[in-house]
């Protein structure tokens, strides 16, 4: 990948694509005389067995001649979501490792599949444009405080046959992880799925391609919503003022991404607020019944008060909530 950070961390499960992953910075590293990867492992404590994976992951990395650390999600474990929860857990005590230890980069082992799966767990969702455009190979780090690290995603490209394939030329073992089958989980579930889409034309890679237009689209969109930004809306220090005739006088899809940006910087939120809650707000200050404070994704957003309209009338203050703090939430 061009503008590859270094040094780097590798996220290792013991499952198929992260040991692809490591066999392979293993080698970059080696013919580049790089300082060789870091092994981050995670045990979620979630079911029987996960220390004994754990291990196995561990010795899979000495092998190769890296040296492994697990990190442990220690505490209570939610009934609900428990996806997202492990997801936020994973990043948040591999990314806090990675700066205690003057690392660069995460890297992951995102492949076509997931690409793929994403799109689509998004687009059930109701996502807008910005949670249905393809994950990036290089990305800011999920999680709040953690704006000198990268998030680094090689293998978008492979599909996980092709990574199966090369572990098995190295004669090279991999965990099959019981929770990848649970039909519970909505991801099991699109890929259990996988064979009926693809023969109705929805396979990985048309699904990826998909996500990458639409990835050029937002790139356009950005341009665009920087300019607006700024011209009509001014942030302060735990606030921002916002001209709200302004944001109805434009397009649609830049007053949302404008609306959002704002939201998530003046929140400290990581992702941008859920897309059917940001368009109904965006629908009320077009049509003037903001009258009253609203609450969304940690922000207090009303009309500004006469001496405080910046902007003339029309002017919206957004102030974080009392008592919030940034976080991450799953991307929307």
């Amino acid at each position: 990948m061009t503008g590859t950070p270094w040094p780097g961390a590798i996220a290792v499960s013991g499952g198929g694509d992260s040991l692809a992953l490591m066999l392979l910075l293993a080698d970059w590293t080696k013919a580049g005389h790089l300082a060789p990867p870091v092994v981050l492992i995670v045990d979620h404590g979630l079911r029987k067995g996960s220390q004994r994976d754990v291990r196995q992951a561990a010795q899979w990395a000495r092998a190769a001649g890296l040296k492994p650390h697990v990190l442990s999600w220690k505490g209570r474990k939610p009934g609900a979501d428990i996806e997202a929860a492990a997801r936020q857990a994973r990043y948040r005590l591999m990314g806090e490792w990675c700066r205690r230890n003057g690392i660069r980069a995460l890297y992951v082992a995102h492949t076509l599949e997931d690409q793929a799966e994403t799109f689509l767990l998004r687009l059930a969702r109701g996502s807008g444009l910005d949670g249905l455009c393809a994950m990036a190979a290089l990305a800011p780090y999920p999680w709040p405080g953690l704006g000198d690290l990268t998030l680094a995603r090689p293998l978008l490209d492979f599909m996980r046959a092709e990574l199966r394939a090369f572990l098995e030329a190295r004669h090279q073992d991999w965990l099959d992880d019981p929770m990848n089958e649970d039909p519970r989980f909505a991801r099991v579930k699109l890929r259990q799925a996988a064979p009926e889409l693809a023969a109705l034309g929805l396979s990985p890679r048309r699904l990826s391609a998909a996500a990458r237009h639409l990835a050029r689209a937002r790139a356009a969109l950005d341009a665009a919503t920087d300019v607006w930004l700024k011209q009509c809306c001014l942030f302060e220090a735990g606030g921002a003022f916002v001209d709200g005739n302004a944001l109805a006088r434009i397009p649609a899809e830049i007053g949302l991404r404008g609306l959002a940006h704002v939201l998530g910087r003046v929140s400290g939120q990581t992702y941008r607020p859920r897309f059917e809650r940001l368009e109904r707000l965006y629908a009320a200050i077009v049509a003037g019944q903001l009258q009253a404070a609203r609450t969304l994704h940690g922000c207090r957003i009303g009309p500004a008060a006469r001496s405080a309209a910046l902007f003339g009338p029309g002017t919206l203050t957004i102030l974080r909530e009392r008592g919030r703090s940034g976080r991450g939430t799953d991307p929307a």
